[in-house]
């Protein structure tokens, strides 16, 4: 495997882009491996890593569909869903407690009330 080519902060060479750059302009990298890093220096500790796509292979971003707008908000109705009591909280679910706040902390509200 050959290295990558190196660029240092904001001195890449046109006609590379990172995957927001690409994102911006409507694009995606289409499956092409990364073509260059570029590294943003840092004190003490190691640098700041970004990796280059080639403008000239990337392809259109893919358009949504219906059926992929239902999905996202299935996916996002999940989210907000608590398990342990079923009702829709009004925002997503940390991981961390695995339910709704009510849920996971019962003495509170009680005290609240």
């Amino acid at each position: 495997m050959a290295a990558l080519p190196a660029y240092r902060w904001r001195l890449a060479p046109d006609g590379y882009a990172t995957r927001r750059q690409l994102r911006a302009r409507g694009l995606r990298p289409g499956g092409q491996e990364v073509a260059a890093v570029i590294e943003r220096p840092r004190r003490r500790r190691p640098p700041l890593v970004a990796h280059l796509y080639l403008l000239d292979l990337a392809l259109p971003v893919r358009p949504m569909t219906a059926a992929r707008w239902a999905a996202l908000a299935k996916a996002n109705t999940a989210r907000r869903t608590c398990p342990a009591c079923g009702r829709d909280a009004g925002y997503v679910i940390p991981t961390a407690l695995g339910t709704c706040v009510p849920c996971a902390y019962p003495e509170d509200v009680q005290a609240a009330a």
